[in-house]
């Protein structure tokens, strides 16, 4: 790609992505228009008052960092992403303008929310393989090739962060990140090294410089433990992380990065779930053998607020929480880090929640949805993905390796359903007050709702549809005569239970057969859901951030 046109993109990107206008553009009545309105416009503001100043400058410049990974993200989703978003750029006619804004939502030509359908002329389907894997080439011949090598060779081919390409002669290979996207790897070390330089924090100082390394050696794993150890009141979190965007295999990382602070306040909150992480290991409700006997030392969890995002971070629905590293030899060896986005979540709540009980809950039991309830089960989430199996039984084959295309959406599935197990534990133990042991339930499936309205290629969406509907057909759940939902108290604990352990043992035994099954009849919109996704049209699917604390 001509240099030029990639600063161009990268310039575009990033001032639309961070100054939004005060305003959400009229609603022209044109179809794209309607598109555009279901991501409700919210200021995210963050107090920055009590940073010192050379901290603040060092926040500037993780943010710089963050900015190139708007660029390098539709790099990896397409690769005529670049040159299409210039060509969108130029045309400032009011029809153009809408076709810019929407592909900066989704990163792209399609859009997220409606089973990636192109909203562009032109644009044909999205490929299932992003730009990770040669445009000429099939899965099937990606797969075969793959099988083939061995050792160093096979790790770098399915490990996160290589690209497969083709050489001279036409064969594939693997190539590196730090060499597929070096000049903007380099780029983004060279500011977050200025960043270590300003920052009078020595484990931020660390994890900066760490990092930076790790653009340019293609080796993450120094980091990703100076991520962990990270005790600071900057708390950023940059590089290629969640791997959604290869719907072949779920291999590839995408590049992604959230900078935020950190609320001491309300992380001090958490400390009492960090020494109940072994209990719930011990007590999942899978056979004993599929039981991690002593997981990660390490489990940091942390609530932050939002400065910025970019990349992965902000595509389409945004983030609430997240629990990374992916890496399971760090998983392994210091456990996981969940990191809460309130300030996002509030808006979440408040803008997008709160109106779809009033439709999809039943009238008596809106008062049990509360956000606390909401923001604890989205912690246990986060704390779930770092339980159960993470290998295959018996071998030291990833979940994630075994199950393919069907991890993420199963993955989702299972922190969800067993978070809600989990908070129910903790609801028995007296660790989690009344008020959300009361409303853990009926928030969770107004939520429900939520996420099924992400979409249907969406990991979240399928994940939560399949969740819906086992609770349905297992009476967990009922349909009242006026469409709304309930929760049906006498059953809902054990149906929660019980789906927990089918999908862990799937996940266990490394069961592909049996996840594409299950994923093939459960991932359906029923009449009766349909039905209230119907009444919901006026009701935003998720927000649209405008970060105001940055310039």
């Amino acid at each position: 790609m001509p240099l030029l046109l990639l600063i161009t993109m990268l310039t575009l990107t990033s001032a639309c992505t961070a100054e939004a206008p005060t305003e959400p553009p009229p609603v022209t009545g044109s179809p794209l228009a309607s598109q555009i309105a279901r991501f409700d416009p919210v200021d995210i503001s963050v107090d920055l008052s009590g940073l010192p100043d050379n901290e603040r400058q060092a926040l500037d410049a993780m943010v710089a960092a963050a900015r190139l990974f708007d660029g390098l993200f539709l790099q990896q989703v397409w690769a005529d992403n670049p040159a299409l978003l210039v060509q969108l750029a130029q045309d400032q006619s009011p029809a153009g303008r809408e076709r810019l804004h929407y592909f900066l939502i989704n990163k792209g030509p399609w859009s997220r929310l409606d089973e990636n359908a192109p909203f562009i002329d032109g644009v044909g389907p999205k490929p299932p393989q992003g730009n990770f894997y040669p445009a000429d080439a099939t899965k099937e011949e990606v797969e075969a090739w793959m099988n083939t090598l061995r050792g160093a060779d096979r790790q770098l081919a399915v490990g996160f962060f290589s690209t497969i390409r083709r050489n001279a002669s036409g064969s594939l290979m693997a190539v590196p990140y730090s060499v597929e996207y070096q000049n903007t790897l380099a780029a983004a070390a060279d500011h977050l090294r200025r960043a270590a330089s300003l920052t009078s924090q020595p484990t931020l100082k660390r994890f900066l410089e760490l990092r930076a390394a790790a653009f340019t050696s293609n080796d993450y794993y120094a980091s990703d433990v100076a991520w962990m150890e990270l005790d600071a009141s900057i708390e950023p979190t940059i590089g290629p992380y969640e791997t959604y965007e290869d719907a072949w295999f779920g291999y590839k990382a995408a590049f992604e990065a959230f900078v935020t602070v950190r609320d001491n306040a309300e992380t001090t909150k958490l400390d009492v779930f960090g020494g109940e992480l072994q209990g719930l290991e011990d007590a999942l409700p899978i056979d004993a053998r599929y039981r991690t006997a002593k997981i990660g030392a390490m489990a940091p969890m942390r609530v932050v607020n939002v400065v910025f995002s970019a990349g992965d971070a902000n595509r389409g629905v945004q983030t609430a929480a997240f629990n990374l590293p992916n890496d399971d030899r760090v998983i392994r060896e210091k456990g996981s880090k969940r990191v809460m986005l309130k300030n996002v979540q509030e808006a979440k709540f408040q803008h997008v929640l709160t109106p779809i009980a009033q439709v999809a809950i039943a009238a008596a039991d809106r008062d049990k949805v509360s956000f606390d309830a909401f923001f604890t089960h989205i912690l246990m989430h986060e704390l779930m993905h770092g339980l159960g199996p993470h290998v295959v039984h018996g071998s030291q084959t990833p979940v994630r390796e075994a199950l393919k295309d069907t991890y993420s959406a199963l993955e989702e599935a299972k922190a969800d359903i067993s978070g809600l197990w989990a908070l129910a534990q903790l609801a028995n133990k007296g660790t989690i007050s009344a008020d959300i042991a009361r409303s853990m339930y009926t928030t969770f499936l107004a939520s429900s709702f939520r996420s099924i309205r992400f979409g249907l290629t969406s990991a979240h969406g399928r994940g939560q549809i399949l969740q819906l509907n086992y609770l349905l057909d297992n009476g967990a759940v009922l349909v009242n005569a006026d469409g709304t939902f309930s929760v049906v108290d006498a059953k809902i604990a054990d149906a929660v239970a019980n789906l927990t352990r089918d999908i862990m043992t799937m996940q266990a035994v490394g069961d592909y057969a049996a996840a594409q099954a299950m994923l093939a009849t459960m991932v359906v919109v029923r009449p009766e859901v349909q039905a209230v996704l119907d009444k919901l049209t006026g009701v935003p699917v998720d927000i649209e951030p405008r970060f105001t604390a940055i310039k």
